[in-house]
């Protein structure tokens, strides 16, 4: 299981941070999954009033996560899932997505809450959903992550870190 080993997610008050989520809309199922998993982790860390945008597929979530950064949001949760089939599309739409968030966090010095599931089959992103039986809720994971590196950039603005 690629959740082995994972860090016990620490729930902190997160209700001053602006924060933003950008899901895809292909896999219905899994992403309503990500989705209420990211809306989760929202409401343990006292995130107030996040904003959800949806977008067509994992390939425009950079786009749409970058214009976020640009807004001023503290923390941007990427939300998509992309599953193997007979082409090489697979390998570009789950490097573009790599890449192009990256770029968005290393851009802005914005955290973004990686959720994208790159998997073989179905089966594995429903296993990763967060939904009931799923082994993992990556959504949860995604979103506590962004939270958890927002706070960290905060203290060192404000000069509180070591």
């Amino acid at each position: 299981m690629s959740g082995h080993g994972a860090p016990q997610t620490q729930i902190a008050d997160c209700h001053d941070l602006r924060v933003a989520v950008v899901a895809a809309s292909w896999h219905e199922v899994v992403m309503d999954g990500l989705i209420a998993g990211a809306q989760r982790a929202l409401d343990d860390h006292k995130v107030e009033v996040p904003v959800v945008v949806r977008v067509p597929g994992t390939f425009e979530l950079p786009v749409v996560a970058d214009a976020l950064a640009r807004e001023g949001y503290d923390a941007v949760i990427a939300l998509g899932v992309v599953i193997r089939g007979g082409t090489p599309h697979f390998d570009y739409v789950c490097s573009a997505a790599t890449d192009g968030l990256n770029r968005v966090a290393l851009d802005h010095s914005v955290p973004v809450g990686f959720g994208v599931l790159t998997c073989d089959n179905e089966q594995q992103a429903l296993d990763r959903a967060g939904l009931e039986g799923s082994a993992e809720d990556k959504g949860y994971e995604a979103t506590a992550a962004a939270l958890a590196t927002a706070l960290t950039l905060k203290k060192i603005k404000s000069h509180l870190l070591g």
